[in-house]
């Protein structure tokens, strides 16, 4: 509950010698949440509540989203603190790893992991694919891509231009060449990105472009996961180990949060509606804290309900009726 963690976070307070800010970004199956634009407002009304301050930790836990957002957090919390850490519990993925990156240094517990920050770009002008029925537009990666064109080099030796040519031809009737474009601009953007980031973790400066390749392509899938070990001595980050006490304190926050978003529980209607039909839910999918903002939560609720159809399959109604960021008071 919101009460006891805030007393921890007031633990946390005392151990670091910092202001704590808390972001959680739901990974729960079925009603996973990303990184978004709309965190810079709650941020910024959290972090002039706490005001101009030497020291800020940031308690992270998310799978990634928008490059753009996650720049644009790490930078905000930076312009209100002299000294900037992020503690990692568990997951720390994609656009939360470029946050990291900001950080003077991150705090990693074992099971604590980072990974690439290869963008994925999402458009108008995307491939669709039908999934169920209903048509989605398919993320483009941005490794795929270059390991597409990579592999026609490298294992089938393709080097001369007119072959080279049609190659990316082909590919361009499968996307479109203003995502092709797209992905182009995002790596570069991403690489530009991480090399003003890395600054703050003093690493010499021969030693960024190895860096910023192994987080942007040399991983080799965006899957990949990276432990505090390989994070300090192949990376050279500047990576903390917690001590006992502080670890305890990490783990109780972490596991308060876990079970209040129900993270291990999938979101499944069929399930839900064996209960009560029609089902009230209400989804805890995001949470931005402090000691001294309090909580805001994106919340998603809705009810469900079986439908037939005029076929007369059955169907699940998902009637979502409010998702959106919520201010929750500390009483």
């Amino acid at each position: 509950m919101l009460k006891d963690r805030i007393d921890n976070y007031k633990k946390l307070e005392s151990l670091r010698n910092s202001k704590v800010l808390v972001y959680c970004t739901s990974d729960r199956p079925k009603a996973e949440t990303s990184i978004g634009s709309d965190i810079l407002a709650p941020f910024a009304d959290h972090l002039d509540k706490i005001g101009d301050v030497d020291k800020i930790t940031l308690f992270l836990y998310s799978n990634g989203g928008n490059t753009l957002a996650g720049w644009s957090l790490a930078n905000l919390i930076r312009s209100y603190c002299k000294d900037f850490e992020v503690i990692v519990p568990f997951k720390c993925q994609s656009a939360a790893t470029l946050i990291s990156l900001a950080a003077n240094r991150i705090v990693m517990t074992k099971q604590a992991t980072l990974g690439p920050i290869d963008p994925s770009t999402n458009g108008h002008m995307n491939p669709e694919a039908t999934i169920n029925g209903k048509k989605i537009k398919v993320p483009v990666s941005v490794e795929h891509i270059n390991g597409y064109l990579e592999m026609a080099k490298n294992d089938f030796n393709i080097t001369n231009s007119e072959d080279l040519s049609t190659i990316y031809l082909k590919l361009s009737d499968k996307i479109h060449p203003l995502s092709l474009g797209h992905v182009y601009k995002s790596r570069a953007q991403i690489q530009m990105l991480a090399e003003k980031l890395l600054k703050n973790h003093e690493i010499e400066a021969e030693n960024i472009p190895k860096v910023i390749n192994f987080l942007c392509s040399d991983s080799g899938s965006h899957d990949y996961t990276i432990y505090r070990k390989e994070a300090k001595e192949a990376l050279g980050l500047n990576i903390e180990n917690p001590d006992e006490a502080l670890n305890t304190v990490i783990k109780d926050i972490y596991k308060d949060i876990e079970s209040e978003m129900e993270l291990r529980v999938p979101f499944n209607p069929n399930i839900l509606l064996a209960t009560a039909n029609p089902y009230n839910y209400s989804m805890r999918r995001a949470l931005i804290e402090s000691t001294e903002g309090g909580c805001d939560v994106f919340l998603s609720q809705g009810s469900l309900a079986v439908q037939s159809s005029q076929n007369g399959q059955i169907a699940v109604k998902d009637n979502r009726v409010f998702e959106t960021w919520k201010h929750e008071n500390l009483v």
